[in-house]
């Protein structure tokens, strides 16, 4: 693999129908370094049965792709806040399922949407906080969770740094190491962080409140809609509400050269032709600066 393309830590959500071990080569296929996969269905509960033959495909098919840098999201039905009982345990059950499979598969992290609190605010995130303990205790290991910024819709946790760093400050002392964060473009916009004006601020605040040593991955995705409208609608690369510029600066920006950086850009007809267009123009911003 060439070598600036090696390093360079950029990708997409791939599918992971037929196997998770297909991943892969989807990857490949669409010029990433980088990818992240479901290792489930995200709208079912069902959880599958990996196999060691899965087990021993994936990690083959990982090996020979070159794509090294490899995190999952979990389940959208998990609410790890939830103040009903039945929704918080199966929420619980599923998410240590998700790290189980993260470690049998030797992916190192797991994206998560800090749950809904419904009731109250900082109840939630000590709810959440709690199992996250929890699950993570039950999975020893080295797999991570990567907590993502939200666009502050409903009752959502995680639409502000300084709520995501409370909720890593609640989880036990004995797994906190085991807990980073995501930051998605699409959301922070949303959110009321103006990357678009005011970039150097909001990456100030950011290392102000959670420290930049603790971002671990960017999802880099424009907006369908305007800044501040708390609205999660993702749309292709400098094509929405932010525009070019902001991901121009985040693929010049040294702080982030080590960062994992993913799309979730709409898929068009074929899941490859947009996917390979997003992952160029963002490489030419970095040629670009260079």
């Amino acid at each position: 693999m060439h070598q600036s393309r090696a390093a360079d830590l950029l990708g997409a959500h791939v599918s992971t129908q037929g196997g998770v071990q297909t991943a892969l080569a989807r990857g490949k296929a669409i010029g990433a370094t980088a990818i992240q996969v479901f290792t489930k269905t995200p709208n079912q509960w069902r959880e599958p049965a990996l196999t060691e033959e899965s087990r021993t495909a994936f990690r083959r098919e990982r090996d020979r792709s070159g794509i090294g840098s490899i995190v999952a999201h979990d389940s959208y039905l998990i609410n790890l806040a939830s103040p009903d009982p039945v929704l918080a345990a199966r929420s619980a059950e599923s998410f240590t399922a998700e790290l189980r499979r993260c470690e049998t598969l030797g992916i190192g992290a797991v994206v998560s949407h800090p749950g809904n609190f419904i009731d109250a605010r900082e109840a939630g995130v000590l709810r959440n906080a709690a199992v996250i303990t929890r699950c993570l205790q039950e999975v020893p290991g080295e797999v991570m969770v990567l907590l993502e910024t939200t666009a502050g819709s409903g009752t959502a946790l995680g639409a502000t740094f300084e709520e995501l760093a409370a909720l890593r400050d609640a989880i036990g002392g004995s797994v906190r190491h085991r807990i980073a964060f995501c930051a998605d473009t699409c959301h922070l916009y949303s959110a009321g962080y103006d990357l678009v004006r005011e970039y150097d601020a909001v990456w100030r605040r950011w290392e102000e409140t959670i420290g930049l040593a603790h971002l671990r991955c960017l999802h880099l995705n424009d907006s369908k809609t305007p800044f501040g409208s708390r609205r999660d609608r993702h749309e292709l690369v400098a094509e929405g509400s932010l525009g070019p510029e902001p991901f121009r600066r985040i693929m010049c920006d040294p702080r982030f050269r080590s960062v994992m950086k993913v799309i979730e850009t709409p898929k068009g007809d074929d899941e490859v032709t947009f996917d390979r267009r997003m992952l160029r123009r963002l490489r030419a911003y970095g040629r670009a600066a260079r």
